[in-house]
């Protein structure tokens, strides 16, 4: 058993302090920057010991902030190159919102050379704590050994995904929920933890009643119905508490205050963005002669068809056939251009016209093709609960997921979304979508020969994909 287990409970505040350093070094690096360099150049104001602290505290306050919305504070929880970009972004916009205040306090722009030499030393220094701290955390907290309990769905590739963060948790065996509790609870005994896969619900249930009461730690795989409950509000009717699912998604002053960011946000981003979206278009003009512009039929909210618009990735006619299917890895009917604009999200642009005309919202589901819906529906008749919301630029599944997540991933990640909606979860996932546009592996296709996102069971059995991880992990410490 793993002697981390009983310091477990000290995870949080040991986290904490590794963060709370962390961002107390870049700010030392600011606080040199400004003592030196910019408080000298304020020819209205004079800041005094007071006024620096403030200026450092908010700098703090700010870079906090964004380290801990884009993961940059998530040590040992994410992956060592995901939170080094995620601190160096987060140091990026912090610094940019420095030099505004700056300029502001001095009535002038100053020069933002010191502030990018002390962004560069501030990256240095990113790189060595998250080295320093990521050994000392997997030193401390070694991996989750697990037990995985599956039932009739394929649960190969959820073997797979667990151990791309072989760090972080490792399976070491699995079995089937048909053997029965007593089988799995003694089981149970050799590992630390259990992942309870997408089993039925009162199989499910059982083996988690067991876990609580025995206080082993399970991660469970929520089904639909979980996620709806998660949204439900708490209600109590004397000693009889209720939770209440109302059927509808937002309230009138939420679709109010959501339109409203809406229109602005579009409004301030088309005349940002249009020197790129100029550049673009001529481009592609330029490439083959054909249409800038790509339309197509998708879905949005209550199933209503609309013309979505984006920057045409592909060749002319990419669909001559007649058969809607997504885009597969090194698909060849991507231009050349058009993969650039895909990897950057530059393709994306156009649709903030769509997000002006009220066809869709910077937030929520991703539109379907209706040809793709039927599709789904056919496997998957709750596929369209995430058209109770308008279809968006960005959501919760293009955040968490990748364009190859499955349909059925997909729609959770949705319903999550819409059970959980709030202003601020909207602010967070658009700003949390720059960080994604810059991973590559969230524009990756699908498999080749498929027509939609939808996997089988990758030809692989659960029981010879936990072996062949055991084995990879093996010969790595070999």
């Amino acid at each position: 058993m793993r002697g981390g287990k009983n310091i477990d409970q000290y995870k949080r505040t040991i986290l904490f302090m590794a963060s709370f350093i962390g961002v107390l070094l870049y700010s030392l690096c600011f606080a040199y920057v400004w003592y030196k360099i910019y408080a000298e150049q304020m020819f209205v104001v004079t800041f005094y010991r007071r006024g620096n602290y403030f200026i450092i505290g908010i700098y703090y306050l700010i870079l906090f902030f964004f380290s801990n919305m884009y993961g940059g504070l998530k040590i040992g929880q994410l992956k060592r190159t995901e939170v080094v970009l995620s601190q160096m972004l987060s140091l990026f916009l912090t610094n940019v919102i420095a030099y505004m205040i700056i300029s502001l306090l001095a009535f002038r722009f100053v020069n933002p050379l010191q502030l990018f030499i002390m962004m560069l030393v501030q990256v240095a220094i990113s790189i060595f704590w998250e080295m320093v701290t990521t050994f000392i955390y997997n030193k401390i907290f070694q991996p989750w050994k697990m037990l995985l309990i599956y039932g009739e769905h394929p649960a190969a590739d959820l073997v797979y995904k667990v151990d791309s963060r072989r760090d972080k948790y490792a399976i070491y065996e699995a079995v089937n929920i048909d053997e029965g509790i007593e089988v799995i609870a003694e089981k149970m005994k050799n590992y630390e933890a259990v992942i309870i896969g997408d089993i039925s619900a009162i199989k499910r249930n059982d083996i988690l009643k067991y876990c609580y009461a025995n206080r082993i730690r399970a991660y469970v795989m929520p089904k639909l119905s979980d996620i709806i409950l998660m949204g439900a509000d708490r209600i109590h009717v004397f000693d009889t508490p209720f939770l209440l699912t109302k059927g509808y998604t937002l309230s009138f002053d939420e679709r109010l205050v959501k339109r409203f960011v809406d229109i602005l946000l579009s409004l301030l981003l088309i005349v940002i963005f249009s020197p790129v979206m100029l550049i673009s278009a001529i481009i592609i003009k330029v490439q083959d002669g054909g249409p800038v512009f790509y339309k197509q039929v998708r879905c949005t909210q209550d199933e209503k068809e609309f013309d979505i618009i984006k920057f045409r990735s592909m060749i002319v006619n990419a669909e001559s056939d007649g058969v809607a299917k997504l885009a597969t890895k090194g698909d060849s009917r991507i231009t050349k251009f058009g993969a650039f604009i895909r990897a950057t999200r530059i393709d994306e642009l156009p649709q903030l016209f769509n997000i002006l005309k009220g066809e869709m919202s910077f937030v929520g589901p991703r539109p379907e093709r209706p040809e793709i819906m039927k599709e789904y529906k056919e496997t998957m008749p709750e596929f369209p609960f995430r058209n109770r919301v308008k279809a968006g630029l960005t959501g919760f599944a293009q955040v968490y997921g990748k364009y190859n997540t499955t349909p059925y991933d997909k729609l959770k990640l949705d319903l999550f979304y819409i059970e959980n909606y709030s202003v601020w979860l909207d602010i967070k996932l658009i700003m949390m979508t720059v960080k994604i546009a810059l991973k590559k592996e969230a524009t990756e296709g699908i498999d080749e020969g498929s027509t939609t996102a939808e996997k089988g069971d990758l030809g692989v059995d659960v029981q010879d994909a936990v072996k062949e991880v055991v084995k990879k992990e093996e010969n790595s410490e070999g």
